[in-house]
């Protein structure tokens, strides 16, 4: 029977598809977490109280990349090269959404708009990760490789969600309220077809690894296309709805360390 579980087991049980997946996280993870290093040090001076979080939400990135690394060495496996149609932080860049790089290497303060655009970002960003390692930890908290890891990575991703959660309703009491609504609308409707378009590319990746039929292929590609459909129709609201998270000030202590992994 095809079900996620399966789908995910089969790509962790081979060498060659475990390294990509990791591989293709690992990047991800690493690019986010220079992203939040640069905006920490170019925050303007009206919201340094948010410097140290963004660090850590950086910090955060940074462990979570060097798991997935470490995860690969553990199973002696090598890094390999990530397609550029899976590569998730670069199609979102391409689409304007988030902070430019060229933004981010200019030693120029950032504005408060900046600051509304990277936490609208990072709170569509941060709910698809929160549900992708909440699915991983219903699979696979228990299993004796990825267990920890997964277990760790996931309560991180529930905390940036907090986090960004929290410091958008601030923002929104301090009057940028229909800013924020507009950005998280415009990063929503974007980040849907971007998740789909890396979707198709990784799955078509994987299929020719593992040799997937042509019907199995084409039946992940349709449950991919129906996804989408639904996200774009009404699925993307839960990606721009703000509420108070319970757990407050979710960033507001040092990067948890992974002395196991990193």
């Amino acid at each position: 029977m095809l079900s996620a579980k399966s789908l995910f087991q089969e790509i962790l049980d081979n060498d060659e598809s475990f390294a990509l997946f990791c591989s293709i996280a690992a990047g991800g993870e690493s690019q986010g977490g220079w992203e939040n290093a640069r905006i920490a040090t170019l925050v303007p001076p009206d919201q340094r109280d948010l410097a140290p979080k963004i660090a850590r939400h950086g910090a955060d990135e940074d462990k979570h990349g060097r798991i997935f690394n470490a995860l690969m060495k553990k199973r002696g496996v090598r890094p390999v090269p990530v397609p550029p149609e899976t590569d998730y932080t670069m199609l979102l860049e391409r689409d304007g959404i988030g902070l430019a790089h060229d933004r981010l290497r200019a030693d120029r303060p950032l504005t408060v708009q900046d600051v509304v655009t990277y936490l609208a970002h990072s709170r569509v960003t941060e709910q698809r990760a929160s549900e992708q390692m909440d699915l991983l930890r219903r699979y696979f908290a228990d299993h004796p490789d990825i267990g920890r890891a997964v277990k760790m990575i996931s309560r991180d991703e529930d905390s940036h969600l907090a986090y960004c959660h929290e410091e958008l309703l601030r923002l929104a009491r301090a009057g940028h309220g229909r800013a924020i609504q507009r950005t998280l609308r415009a990063c929503a409707l974007a980040e849907i077809r971007v998740y789909r378009d890396v979707s198709l590319a990784v799955m078509a990746h994987m299929g020719r690894i593992l040799g997937w039929p042509r019907a199995k292929s084409a039946v992940l590609a349709a449950g991919v296309h129906g996804l989408y459909a639904w996200e774009r129709f009404a699925g993307w609201r839960r990606m721009v709805s703000l509420e108070m998270p319970e757990h407050r000030d979710a960033l507001g202590g040092p990067a948890t360390p992974a002395p196991e992994y990193a």
